[in-house]
């Protein structure tokens, strides 16, 4: 009986030593398994921020310098010339147009002057300025060159070509004689008026001019 009792514990005992055993390592296994969470991931970038807007007040001052000649004489309404920002232009100390910004404009008016009379003149204005390589439009004063207003002296020279040429005709060949030279005057005035009765205006390039914006422009 006692033989028998004994036995009974053994075997109660080995089985508890035996699940022990078996039991281990899966506990340990599952602690260090690959499914388990990961409390040191690394994150993910952050995006970039979004730049910020700049409104550039009615008011400031643009100066460029023409890329082109203009001249009365070759340019028309509508043409357009190309520019280049002179100085860089600041808002709260901080620089929005960098000096050499490319710029846009056209002609807004060419008219030569007429023959012994008037001025010719030539306006331009902007359309647009380039940032960050787009082109922003924008809208400005107008700039216009005026010529000189004909001098006196031009004008009797020119104009009184037929006067002397009448006066000529008659001395040398009488009546006849006159109609013939005050013909060949009025020709040499009409000439004369062809050649420096009209003023043009040029303009090099290089030179510089300065706008100012008629509405605020978001940069």
């Amino acid at each position: 009986m006692v033989k028998r009792q004994f036995s009974f514990a053994a075997a109660v005992l080995a089985l508890a030593l035996a699940g022990c055993q078996k039991t281990g390592p899966e506990t340990a296994a599952d602690s260090s398994s690959p499914s388990s969470p990961q409390t040191n991931a690394p994150s993910a970038p952050s995006a970039p921020p979004a730049p910020v807007a700049v409104r550039v007040p009615a008011g400031t001052t643009l100066e460029v310098r023409l890329d082109q000649a203009l001249s009365t004489e070759r340019n028309q309404e509508g043409d357009k010339f190309r520019a280049t920002l002179e100085v860089p232009v600041e808002i709260e100390g901080r620089e929005v147009l960098p000096r050499g910004a490319r710029v846009a404009g056209h002609v807004t008016t060419s008219r030569p002057s007429g023959r012994l009379e008037g001025r010719a003149v030539i306006g331009i204005t902007l359309d647009s300025v380039e940032r960050n390589g787009r082109a922003v439009p924008i809208s400005t004063s107008l700039d216009t060159k005026t010529s000189e207003a004909h001098k006196k002296r031009n004008i009797e020279l020119i104009g009184g070509g037929a006067g002397l040429g009448a006066l000529i005709g008659g001395i040398v060949g009488g009546g006849k004689g006159a109609a013939i030279g005050a013909g060949a005057g009025a020709a040499a005035g009409t000439g004369g008026a062809a050649a420096t009765g009209q003023k043009n205006i040029e303009i090099p390039a290089e030179t510089v001019f300065t706008f100012r914006l008629k509405a605020p422009v978001e940069l």
